[in-house]
Parts: C-alpha cells; sequence; structure tokens
C-alpha cells in the first residue's frame, strides 16, 4: 500500500516546528529530511524514526518495526505523534547524529 500524499501533507504540518522538513517520495514511500539529512520514513501512512541515541532516549518505549520488508527497525510513531514537540525534538536529535549526505559523483 502506497502512502497518501495527505498524510505526508498532515505530518509535514504537525511537525514544521522540527525545522525545514521535506519530504522526497521513494517507491511510492516518502523519506522525511530535516535540512539535508533523512531522519524518518512515511510508509503505508506511518512515520518511522531512524533509532539513534537521541531519539531512543527520547522515545524509549516506542515499538520498533521494519518499515518495509528486509529493512531494519525504525522507531515506530504511532502514540507518540499526540505530542508533536517530542516528535520534533527527536527529528532534531536523529538529523544532528546523522551524517552528512555523500557528495554526488560527477557523470
Amino acid at each position: 500500500m502506497a502512502t497518501r500524499p495527505e498524510t505526508v501533507a498532515h505530518l509535514l504540518d504537525l511537525l514544521s516546528d522540527a525545522g525545514p522538513l521535506t519530504a522526497k517520495q521513494m517507491f511510492g514511500q516518502y523519506g522525511l529530511y530535516l535540512g539535508d539529512r533523512m531522519v524518518a520514513l512515511i510508509c503505508d501512512d506511518t512515520l518511522y524514526l531512524k533509532p539513534t541515541p537521541g531519539a531512543l532516549a527520547l522515545l524509549p518505549d516506542t515499538e520498533q518495526a521494519p518499515p518495509f520488508s528486509r529493512a531494519k527497525p525504525y522507531l515506530m510513531l504511532t502514540d507518540a505523534l499526540d505530542d508533536p514537540d517530542l516528535v520534533a525534538r527527536a527529528l532534531r536529535a536523529v538529523a544532528s547524529e546523522s551524517p552528512p549526505p555523500k557528495p554526488k559523483k560527477a557523470r
């Protein structure tokens, strides 16, 4: 099942306090970026956050599940979305702990 664009728009609006969030479509699902860092996935209308140490500290009781088959477990944010400020802090933590994107190779 593909993620609906309305879900993406709702999440971008709900979590706008995190900073410059953008979503990029990838194979019917979406990658969620804070600045230039991928911090989460939106798969099947569910938000999955990268499980970095900062995110795990902020959301210790959050269920982990793979966003798609053969993926590593991510934090599956369902109940946590009731506290958008907490999720925004977790998104910023993931962005600060993620490596910068690799430079694109010239063709």
